[in-house]
């Protein structure tokens, strides 16, 4: 036989090493050239990772969650002919090396007198590769996971995300509607599991231990009457929805926390805690927190302040669609230098949200309400939102950062000023 050794290929970009994922095959099973082996995650995104080779796996190089440096072994594959390795990168693992292939012919002893002689039983065919692999369902490994701790197979479920795939929702959609009413009411559910942190879960605890740690946040909420921006937002979709396409609220927010940086600067930078040097942007690229099946992705608007609402609007859409079908690129979910943050309806009435370290603020939008507010001398009722804003206090003074916070609120209360340049 002869066994070629998959090495973590150079996936570029600076990449030293990354995380084994999900593994997409076993031991023992047979996989076409091209076929995708496992997953891996850089500190950023998930990669698929192809086999070069067809043939059998006899060994994976590393366990789910085991982080591999790029250049050691990954998988090693029997490519099921006679030839002998002679690559040294592509060596058989040491304890193939001892024993002898199984073509090696193998002596027989002679027959004792009077008894007739067997002939060595033939060996065994290596098993040919597939012509063709039955396609794995698409689906995060946050979801697969929950698959598995739920019984449900994967294969049999279609997928109502994007390019077909499987989300939270589907696994919901298989359970039996009614099932925790139907349990006796002394039932007491009593067991445990535990679940280890791998992949981009891990990513996001480690980048927010990272901000809580270095980062002495403060935060500031302020309200803002968005009745104006409402009404226009409503406005330009109908007379522009069908030819530009359709605005969300959250375009017209980030319009006006884009053109509130060129008063303030100080918002728009990063911080190097070892050199202590700030690094200022005269390019806005906006951060823009995307919530996936994995978890929290954060998809770059490169040079928002470029942008007009409706190509602000696409382009949201469009990295959030990418993010959430895990195919946004490395360059795509880095190099912002300043975040927006925005759970829509589920927005709440305040929050806390925390930095994308290394930059000194985030803005969080909280979720349109109508509320009762004096208005004109008059109590009439007014769509109110909320501005839950965080700043690094190292580099952003409270003072202007509740500046930065008005002139965006000032811009959102009189919204014909986000045209006006």
């Amino acid at each position: 036989m002869s066994i070629h050794t998959i090495r973590m290929p150079d996936i570029g970009e600076g990449i030293a090493e990354v995380e084994i994922v999900e593994w997409r095959v076993a031991v023992g099973d047979s996989v076409a050239e091209d076929q995708t082996l496992c997953d891996v995650m850089t500190d950023k995104a998930a990669v698929e990772v192809p086999s070069p080779a067809a043939g059998r796996v006899v060994e994976l190089g590393g366990a789910v969650g085991q982080v591999l440096a790029v250049g050691a072994v990954l998988i090693r594959i029997d490519d099921g002919s006679e030839a002998s390795e002679t690559v040294a990168a592509q060596a058989p693992p040491p304890q193939a090396a001892a024993m002898p292939p199984p073509s090696a012919p193998v002596a027989a002893p002679p027959p004792s007198p009077g008894v007739a002689a067997v002939p060595p039983p033939a060996a065994e065919p290596t098993p040919a590769p597939p012509t063709s692999i039955e396609p794995r369902a698409l689906a995060a490994p946050a979801v697969r996971e929950r698959a598995r701790v739920l019984g449900i197979d994967l294969s049999r479920l279609k997928g109502s995300g994007p390019d077909g795939r499987i989300v939270h929702a589907d696994l919901d959609a298989t359970r039996t509607p009614g099932a925790r009413a139907s349990a006796p009411a002394d039932a007491r559910a009593e067991g445990t599991r535990e679940v280890k942190l791998i992949g981009l879960r891990r990513a996001i605890a480690q980048k927010m231990l990272l901000s809580k740690r270095s980062i002495p946040h403060f935060t500031y909420v302020e309200e803002v009457d968005v009745t104006e921006m409402v009404a226009l937002r409503e406005e330009l979709n109908r007379r522009y929805a069908v030819q530009r396409g359709e605005l969300s609220p959250l375009a017209l927010a980030i319009r006006a926390i884009v053109r509130a940086v060129a008063d303030f600067p100080q918002v728009n930078a990063r911080f190097d805690d070892e050199a202590g040097v700030v690094t200022l942007f005269d390019a806005v690229h906006l951060g823009v927190a995307t919530q996936t099946d994995g978890g929290l992705m954060v998809p770059v608007l490169r040079h928002a302040q470029t942008l007009n609402l409706w190509d602000c609007a696409q382009a949201i859409a469009d990295l959030a669609a990418k993010a959430r079908a895990g195919k946004a690129t490395r360059d795509e979910l880095s190099g912002s230098t300043l975040t927006v943050t925005s759970l829509g309806k589920l927005g709440g009435i305040v929050s806390t949200p925390v930095i994308n370290h290394p930059e000194v603020a985030i803005v969080g939008i909280n979720r349109i309400v109508a509320r009762p507010m004096v208005h004109g001398g008059m109590v009439q009722v007014r769509q109110m939102m909320n501005l839950s804003s965080s700043f690094d206090h190292r580099v952003v003074d409270g003072a202007v950062a509740a500046a930065y916070i008005q002139r965006v609120k000032q811009l959102l209360e009189a919204s014909a000023m986000l045209f006006i340049d």
